[in-house]
């Protein structure tokens, strides 16, 4: 007859793995938020590790379980700011048959997405200009890959065939520097969002009178 349990005495179980798994992941979340609050009035720059710690309530080196510095930690900002957005977008554009599709079917998404993600888009907003190199470099890089796949679905489209390709390029730009322009409004002016839209929409279209009959010199 075996005892209940024999040999397993200390060893650590499934929901062990779990639990321990959860508490890392809440700790990581509380990481990230107490990073958003400390640099709502200034940027990454001019906060510390210590003082993410604290308002987090671990010690110093628990911090680095997660992130090897502020600035890794900015990264992971960056990137869980973008990667939904991306994702809506995409899904935008590649059901949009004309150019006023990728208007008007845009420009709701990203201000849902601000409302739902206030405080990451003021921390991309500040950090866009102001901080870590590495962070400013991951921001730039996230608006460009924006940027092509809006010029890559222009160009599925068939509404673009008298571009050039580096043409359609030089359109995707203009229409996502507006749209971060009109995110960037958003988040200072919360209460102007319908003012802020019809206006973003206004001037998206009167770009597109001109693009519209734009056509791309051969060669």
């Amino acid at each position: 007859m075996t005892r209940e349990g024999s040999g397993d005495a200390g060893r650590p179980t499934e929901e062990d793995h779990g639990s321990r798994a959860e508490r890392k992941e809440r700790t990581r979340r509380a990481i990230l938020d107490a990073a958003l609050a400390l640099a709502a009035d200034s940027n990454l720059m001019a906060i510390s590790l210590r003082q993410v710690a604290k308002q987090v309530g671990v010690v110093p080196t628990a911090f680095y379980r997660h992130f090897g510095s502020l600035e890794l930690l900015g990264l992971a900002l960056v990137d869980e700011s973008f990667r939904s957005l991306r994702m809506m977008l995409l899904d935008v554009w590649r059901h949009a048959p004309e150019y006023t599709d990728f208007i008007d079917g845009s420009l709701p998404i990203v201000a849902q997405h601000v409302r739902e993600n206030r405080s990451h888009y003021a921390f991309i907003a500040r950090e866009r200009t102001a901080g870590p190199p590495r962070v400013r470099e991951a921001i730039g890089h996230e608006i460009e890959l924006i940027t092509r796949e809006l010029a890559t679905d222009i160009a599925r489209s068939g509404a673009a065939e008298q571009y050039s390709s580096a043409d359609i390029g030089l359109l995707a730009d203009l229409i996502v520097s507006f749209v971060v322009t009109m995110a960037e409004r958003l988040v200072e002016d919360p209460d102007g969002e319908a003012r802020t839209l019809e206006q973003a929409r206004t001037q998206l279209r009167m770009l597109l009178v001109g693009a519209l009959s734009w056509r791309s010199r051969e060669g």
